[in-house]
C-alpha cells in the first residue's frame, strides 16, 4: 500500500496537520520538526499530492524560468543552481526559450502563468511596459535587467567592462571598440556607458547578434574601426569576432586584443584562450529563486541585488602593437 500523510505523521508523532504544513507552508513549523518530518517522509517513501496540495493551499509549487537563448552557453549554470536551489525549497521549475523573440516571451509568459506560482526572467526582450503588464498575472524576478519596481538580481556587467576597459589601457591600447549586443539590451547599455566614461577613445560598434555569428560579421567593421582593443558582448561573439579577423589575415592577439564577457567554457578551449569578465551566473540563480519564494508570499518589497564580477586574463589579450 502507499504511504499516507497519516503514515508520517504517526512516525513522527506528530499531528497529521503539521506534516501538511511542513511541505506546504514549511515557515509555519519549527525547523527541528520540519526536519524530522522530512527525514520521516524520505524514510518511508512518501510523496505528497502536489495536485491535492495546491487544491488546498492555492499554490502549484511550480516555478517558471524563461530565458532569451538556452542555446547560448551563459545560461545553463544559471538555470541548474536555480532549478537545484528550488528543488530544496520543494519546488518544481519549467524552463522554456524564446529564441530573442519577444512576441514568444510575452506568449510563454501567458501560458507558464496559470501553471507556476512565480516566474523568472533571465534578460528579457519585452519592453518594461509590457513586463510591468504580464506581471499582474504572475509574480516576476527580473534577472539583467533593471525596472523600477520590480524585484531584479543584476550582474555587475559595467563594473567588469570598466575592469576590460582598464585591462586594455594598461596594455598600451588607445583606441578601443565595444562590439555590443541587440537593440535595447540592459547589458549593451550598461558595457556602452561604462566604456564611453571610461576614458579611452571608444568607437561603439552594433547593434549586433548576440551569437556567434553576429561576432564572425562585426570583424569586418572592427577592422575598419582601426582599434587595437575590443569588448564584445559575450563570450560567442568575441569567440566569432577573432575567428571573423583570422579569416582576414588578423592575429589576435598580436594586431587585435578581445575580451570577452560571461566566462563560458568554450572561452577557455578557444584558441587563443580568451580573457573574459566573469559573471556569476550561479549565484544569480539561486539569489533570484530566493527572492521569487519572496515575491510569491507577498512579503518583499521592490529590491534590486547586485553581484559583483571579475575580469579573468588569458590569452586573447596583450601589449598594443607600435
Amino acid at each position: 500500500m502507499p504511504v499516507t500523510i497519516r503514515d508520517v505523521a504517526r512516525a513522527s508523532g506528530v499531528h497529521v496537520s503539521t506534516v501538511s504544513r511542513a511541505f506546504s507552508a514549511p515557515h509555519l513549523v519549527n525547523p527541528d520538526t520540519r526536519s524530522r518530518v522530512l527525514a520521516v517522509a524520505e524514510g518511508l517513501g512518501y510523496r505528497p499530492n502536489r495536485a491535492a496540495r495546491a487544491l488546498t493551499t492555492g499554490r502549484t509549487h511550480n516555478f517558471g524560468i524563461i530565458v532569451a537563448d538556452i542555446a547560448n552557453p551563459f545560461f545553463p549554470p544559471l538555470i541548474k543552481a536555480a532549478q537545484a536551489h528550488a528543488r530544496s525549497r520543494d519546488y518544481n521549475v519549467f524552463v522554456a526559450d524564446t529564441d530573442e523573440d519577444p512576441q514568444v516571451e510575452e506568449e510563454v509568459i501567458q501560458t507558464l502563468s496559470k501553471q507556476v506560482d512565480g516566474v523568472l526572467l533571465c534578460s528579457p526582450r519585452l519592453t518594461n511596459k509590457a513586463i510591468e503588464r504580464l506581471r499582474e498575472e504572475v509574480p516576476f524576478v527580473v534577472v539583467n535587467r533593471r525596472i523600477r519596481g520590480m524585484p531584479t538580481v543584476l550582474m555587475d556587467v559595467g563594473q567588469g567592462a570598466s575592469l576590460a576597459v582598464r585591462h586594455l589601457t594598461e596594455l598600451g591600447h588607445r583606441r578601443i571598440a565595444l562590439v555590443s549586443g541587440p537593440a535595447g539590451s540592459w547589458t549593451s547599455k550598461a558595457m556602452h556607458e561604462a566604456v564611453a566614461t571610461a576614458g579611452a577613445d571608444a568607437v561603439f560598434l552594433g547593434p549586433n547578434a548576440p551569437t556567434e555569428q553576429g561576432g564572425i560579421t562585426a570583424a569586418a567593421d572592427v577592422i575598419a574601426s582601426r582599434v587595437t582593443g575590443v569588448l564584445a558582448y559575450n563570450d560567442l561573439v568575441a569567440i566569432g569576432l577573432i575567428e571573423g579577423l583570422s579569416e582576414r589575415g588578423v592575429r589576435v592577439p598580436e594586431d587585435v586584443s578581445v575580451i570577452g564577457v560571461d566566462d563560458i567554457v568554450a572561452g577557455r578551449l578557444n584558441r587563443p584562450k580568451l580573457t573574459t569578465v566573469s559573471m556569476p551566473a550561479a549565484a544569480a540563480g539561486r539569489v533570484a529563486v530566493d527572492m521569487l519564494l519572496q515575491a510569491v508570499d507577498d512579503v518583499a518589497a521592490a529590491t534590486v541585488t547586485t553581484l559583483e564580477t571579475s575580469l579573468v586574463v588569458r590569452e586573447s589579450t596583450g601589449r598594443a602593437r607600435t
